[in-house]
């Protein structure tokens, strides 16, 4: 559980320059979080932190940090080893659409999605559950860990191959790990958000954002509230959104032989 807010219970938001990173950000700076902002474009940070500092009254610290390099991911897990650090929250991550035959020389960027979703959030997690079992064994104080996923980690996604794999790593490691903790003092939430409004769908090189009816596209201040509130209590996931648990809960129980080709045919018609 997250601890409440004050000078020691900091949060490191990784992703933090835009998007849902953000979001979770500025949540935390209003219940009162310090925060150690991390993501690659230190200009946008530095503005957020400006932003956070009149929120919470407490520091915001920026981190221009690209983990998808080793030498930057060894300083993010450094900051982890920070006593004011009490939560980890692993936001960034970056989609590419395409059926793999059609984007097989963009591996680049595939390569660069998974080891930014998997390889990175899977180094930090692990550099924060060692730093924030460790303290609470020593001094009692809780912690908490929020890995954002996402709905495409219920089933798998032509059209979006790699994204939603990478993602089913995400909901999968991290529940798993969040029972290992059971009684440890420190938690692990995962929220799966749907459809959202950031700076993916640009960065993913889609439009399909702009052809689903509005009502299927959430806000990621709502995502963010969700997470947060979640990562407090120190629940195993959350998904905001009746229509979002229900398209998780159909990813987990369809057949995949009815499932797959209707999404094969619902990315197709949205363009992916």
């Amino acid at each position: 559980m997250l601890p409440s807010p004050g000078p020691d219970a900091a949060v490191l938001v990784t992703g933090a320059s835009s998007g849902i990173g953000a979001a979770i950000a500025r949540e935390l700076a209003r219940r009162g979080h310090p925060t150690l902002l991390v993501a690659r474009r230190g200009d946008a940070l530095a503005d957020l932190a400006a932003e956070l500092r009149e929120l919470s009254g407490q520091d915001a610290e920026v981190h221009a940090l690209d983990l998808g390099a080793d030498a930057d991911l060894a300083a993010a897990r450094a900051l982890v080893e920070d006593d004011r650090v009490a939560g980890v929250v692993n936001a960034a991550g970056f989609g590419v659409t395409g059926r793999v035959a059609e984007i097989a020389d963009q591996q680049d960027a595939l390569d660069g999605l998974v080891r930014l979703n998997v390889l990175a959030l899977h180094s930090l997690t692990v550099a924060a559950v060692g730093a924030l079992v460790r303290r609470a064994a020593a001094d009692g104080r809780p912690g908490a860990i929020l890995n954002v996923s996402s709905i495409t980690a219920f089933q798998p996604l032509p059209g979006a191959a790699s994204y939603a794999a990478s993602k089913a790593f995400v909901q999968s490691f991290s529940e798993a790990v969040h029972t290992e903790l059971s009684g440890s003092g420190v938690t692990l939430t995962t929220v799966s958000p749907g459809l959202t409004r950031t700076g993916f769908a640009d960065a993913a090189g889609t439009d399909a954002f702009d052809r689903v009816p509005d009502l299927l596209v959430g806000e990621a201040a709502d995502v963010a509230a969700a997470g947060v509130a979640a990562m407090v209590r120190g629940d195993r996931s959350v998904t905001p959104g009746l229509l979002n648990q229900l398209s998780a809960l159909g990813g987990r129980l369809a057949p995949r032989t009815l499932l797959l080709p209707a999404l094969d045919a619902g990315m197709d018609l949205y363009g992916a």
